[in-house]
């Protein structure tokens, strides 16, 4: 037998946006016992449809159960699973470090070198913002670990293919009189 190999994969989900979507995506991973790695769910260029990333690890067989398991959802209109597509994939970090006068300038060199902006100073700390790579954000937490980090926030991971993007205008269609309220 060939064993299955878990990775993670990556899946963009474009749904309506209405009240309570987002719970039952996520309440369809709970029940069916699959770890969200990362969720972020944020509006399209089109009116009246979001687009969720979510992170999952499982292999090949997982992958084809969670889209045949999304597409049940009454609000999903399309599901991609980019994980092997060429894509382009990122995250953002704001971490608070403590940084005295003396520290600030070496503080900021670690800035430059990791792409990374100062994005507020206060009389004892520092906040950094970074956008990348989930590796790329873990060496500049490692770095700034040795300053002391106060405080961290991550988001999930938003991700987009490469190349031509799918056509999203035949989603949704609503008469105008029907506004979302």
């Amino acid at each position: 037998m060939i064993p299955r190999k878990n990775i993670l994969r990556t899946f963009v989900i474009f749904v309506e946006d209405r009240p309570g979507v987002l719970n039952r995506a996520a309440s369809l991973f709970r029940r069916r016992g699959f770890n969200i790695e990362s969720l972020n769910v944020g509006q399209t260029h089109v009116a009246g449809v979001s687009r969720m990333t979510v992170v999952v690890e499982g292999d090949e067989d997982t992958a084809r159960r969670i889209e045949a398991n999304l597409y049940k959802l009454v609000n999903v209109l399309e599901v991609h699973e980019i994980t092997h597509a060429p894509r382009i994939e990122r995250e953002l970090a704001l971490i608070k470090v403590n940084a005295p006068p003396a520290k600030r300038g070496e503080l900021q060199q670690i800035a430059d070198v990791f792409r990374a902006r100062i994005v507020d100073m206060g009389p004892s700390s520092m906040v950094f913002e970074i956008t990348g790579s989930p590796d790329r954000i873990a060496g500049l937490q490692q770095v700034l670990g040795e300053y002391g980090v106060q405080e961290m926030v991550q988001t999930g991971s938003v991700a987009m293919s490469r190349g031509p993007a799918p056509e999203m205008a035949h989603l949704v269609e609503r008469p105008a009189d029907l506004e979302i309220q």
